[in-house]
């Protein structure tokens, strides 16, 4: 039984923190993929004129490169269960869903997917309590 003062976790919450951090992993591997693609040829993606968050898609493709491979090495630990990957892994997922929010006009669809995964990792993350014997 446990105490007002720690929850105990549900099964929802614990077998969310282990898809949060799959979801981390694959985010990551495809953010380093559409890194490397607005990298080496930057005319894939549609270019959005008069934007306010504008950047060159270079610039665009190596954040996602830096994020994805910080994220995906990120969830690989919060699988494994570190306790501060949950932190880093919240850090990291709402730089993800800023990341996807700047850079929606380049693929709109997809952010707007990955933002929506991006805020359950987050809740995922911040509901876990470790149990402690």
């Amino acid at each position: 039984m446990s105490s007002p003062t720690s929850p105990a976790n549900s099964g929802w919450v614990t077998g969310g923190v282990v898809f949060a951090g799959v979801v981390m992993m694959l985010n990551g591997v495809l953010d380093v993929f559409r890194g490397i693609m607005a990298v080496a040829k930057d005319d894939v993606f549609v270019n959005t004129p008069n934007y306010v968050f504008r950047f060159s898609l270079t610039s665009w493709g190596w954040i996602h490169l830096i994020v994805g491979l910080l994220l995906a090495a990120t969830g690989y630990f919060v699988v494994t269960g570190s306790a501060w990957a949950r932190y880093v892994g919240i850090l990291l997922a709402s730089l993800s869903a800023a990341e996807c929010f700047l850079s929606l006009p380049y693929y709109p669809l997809w952010g707007l997917i990955v933002i929506t995964l991006d805020v359950f990792v987050i809740w995922a993350l911040c509901v876990y309590r470790p149990e402690t014997e």
